[in-house]
C-alpha cells in the first residue's frame, strides 16, 4: 500500500511539508493554521477567526483527498495561548455541531507571529 501525497491550492502549502497524505483508507492532514491561502495572511486576529479558517483549510485538503466531513475521526488542536481555549471551543462547536470526532488540545510549541492555533485532522474513508 503506497503513500499518496495530497495537494490543493485551497489550503496553505510549503515545500517543507505535505498538506496531506493518504495511505489506503486513512487521510492525514498536516497542521493547518488560520492563514487564508488566497491572501497568505491570517484570517484575523481572534481565535475564532483563525480556528474557522484552519478548519476550512483542513477540509479543503480532505476534499482533495476524496474525504469529507463525516470521515473525520480525530482533530488535533495546538493553541499558542491556553487562555484561548474558551474561544476555540466556541468556534469548534460551530464546525462540529453534532457527532464530533475525537479531539486533543495541547500547547503550540513554536511561536509564530500572530498565529493562535494550528489544527490537524485524520479521516478514514470506506
Amino acid at each position: 500500500m503506497g503513500r499518496q501525497l495530497i495537494s490543493t491550492d485551497r489550503a496553505p502549502r510549503s515545500a517543507l511539508w505535505s498538506q496531506g497524505v493518504r495511505v489506503g483508507d486513512h487521510v492525514h492532514v498536516a497542521g493547518m493554521t488560520g492563514v487564508d491561502p488566497a491572501t497568505g495572511a491570517l484570517a484575523g486576529p481572534t481565535i475564532q477567526e483563525q480556528t474557522r479558517r484552519a478548519v476550512l483549510n483542513c477540509l479543503a485538503v480532505l476534499d482533495a483527498a476524496g474525504a469529507g466531513y463525516d470521515d473525520i475521526v480525530e482533530v488535533g488542536v495546538l493553541l499558542a495561548d491556553p487562555a484561548d481555549f474558551e474561544g476555540l471551543n466556541e468556534e469548534y462547536a460551530r464546525a462540529f455541531p453534532d457527532r464530533p470526532p475525537t479531539r486533543y488540545v495541547a500547547r503550540l510549541g513554536v511561536e509564530l507571529p500572530g498565529v493562535l492555533v494550528s489544527l490537524r485532522m485524520t479521516a478514514i474513508t470506506s
